[in-house]
C-alpha cells in the first residue's frame, strides 16, 4: 500500500480555503535526478488555480535558482523560491557556491541532507530485505563508477565548526539568506546554529525535527526556538510513518505557534499531490485541536513572512 493509500483522503474545501496564500517552502518536483510526481511548471499552475503563492524548488543535487525565475515569469500569479543545497554535487561546504546562488536569486540554502554525517544509508552496503531510499540507492551507484560522496562535515572531531562552515554561514548573513538545518543531526545542528546567530544570519529554519537522523527532544526544541529558529514541520515525516502526528503536534505546543512552519516536503511518486499537502497539514492541525487563526498563521502567516511578502 502506497502513503497515499494509506491516507485515503484529499483535503477539505474548508483546509483548502484556510491556506490560500501560503507558501510551501520545501518540495521535490521535476525536474530533477530521482523520479518525482509533477514538474515545476504543472506544479505552478496548480497553485495558481488553488490560491496558492508560491513554493520553494529543493534540489539535493543543484541550485534552482535559475529555474525558479523562469517559472516565475511563465506563472506571474505564483512566486516561485530559489535554493541551494550543500551536498556533495556541489562541493558541500562551499561559500563560492553560495555567493553564486545567491546572486543568481537563491533565497534558502539548505545544510547537508543526502551527503549529511548523520544519513548512513548511501555509505552503508545495504543487507538483504533493506528497504534502501532512492536517494541511497544513487549514492551507490555513484560510489561504484568511483565517484566521490563521502559524508560532507560541518564541524571536526571536537564539534567545533570548520573554518569553511563559517565561510558559508558568512554568506548566507552577507546576503540575508534563510539558513535551513537540512538532514545534520542533533550536536551539528546545535553548532551550526549558534554559529549561524554568531555570524549575524537572521532566518534560520530546523529542517523536520522529527525526522529518524534528528528526532530532536521537545527539550532541544524548545532551546532552538529561543535561539530564535524556526520549527519546520514537514507533512512527509508522519505521512511516511517516520514519526506519529500526535509527537509533531506536541512538538508545536512545546515551542508555541510562533516558531512553528509547515511544508509538505512532497514530490515523491507515492506521496499526495504536491498541491494538497499544506490543505492536508491545515485538515490534520484542525483534528489534532488547533483553531483555524492558529492553524492560518503556521501555515500561511510563517511561510509568507519568511518567503518575504507579508
Amino acid at each position: 500500500m502506497t502513503t497515499q493509500q494509506a491516507v485515503g483522503t484529499s483535503p477539505s474545501e474548508r483546509a483548502r480555503v484556510l491556506v490560500q496564500g501560503a507558501y510551501d517552502l520545501h518540495v521535490h518536483v521535476a525536474p530533477d535526478v530521482p523520479q518525482r510526481r509533477i514538474d515545476d511548471r504543472t506544479l505552478a499552475q496548480r497553485f495558481a488555480e488553488l490560491g496558492l503563492a508560491g513554493f520553494a524548488l529543493k534540489s539535493h543535487y543543484t541550485s534552482t535558482a535559475e529555474r525558479a525565475q523562469v517559472v516565475s515569469a511563465d506563472f506571474p500569479e505564483v512566486r516561485v523560491v530559489g535554493t541551494l543545497t550543500l551536498n556533495r554535487a556541489v562541493g558541500g561546504m562551499n561559500a563560492l557556491a553560495v555567493e553564486i546562488a545567491a546572486r543568481e536569486g537563491a533565497q534558502i540554502v539548505w545544510m547537508p541532507t543526502v551527503d549529511s554525517p548523520a544519513e548512513t544509508a548511501g555509505r552503508t552496503e545495504p543487507k538483504d530485505g533493506d528497504k534502501v531510499p532512492q536517494w541511497a540507492r544513487l549514492q551507490h551507484e555513484l560510489r561504484g563508477l568511483g565517484l566521490s560522496v563521502g559524508a560532507v562535515h560541518v564541524t571536526d572531531s571536537d564539534g567545533r565548526l570548520l573554518p569553511e562552515t563559517r565561510d558559508v554561514l558568512r554568506a548566507i548573513a552577507r546576503h540575508d539568506l534563510i539558513l535551513a538545518t537540512g538532514h545534520l543531526d542533533r550536536d551539528d545542528t546545535f553548532a551550526v546554529v549558534d554559529g549561524a546567530l554568531e555570524e549575524g544570519v537572521a532566518h534560520i529554519v530546523v529542517t523536520h525535527p522529527e525526522f529518524p537522523c534528528q528526532n530532536f527532544s521537545l527539550d532541544d526544541q524548545r532551546a532552538l526556538a529561543e535561539r530564535g529558529c524556526l520549527l519546520e514541520r514537514c507533512l512527509s515525516t508522519p505521512l511516511s510513518g517516520k514519526t506519529d502526528w500526535e509527537h509533531v503536534f506536541d512538538g508545536v505546543r512545546a515551542v508555541g505557534i510562533k516558531r512553528s512552519l509547515f511544508s509538505s516536503d512532497c514530490g515523491n511518486p507515492d506521496y499526495p499531490p504536491v498541491e494538497d499537502g499544506l490543505a492536508l497539514w491545515a485538515d490534520r492541525l484542525l483534528g489534532g485541536g488547533f483553531d483555524e487563526d492558529e492553524v492560518r498563521e503556521m501555515i500561511v502567516g510563517q511561510s509568507r513572512r519568511l518567503a518575504g511578502t507579508a
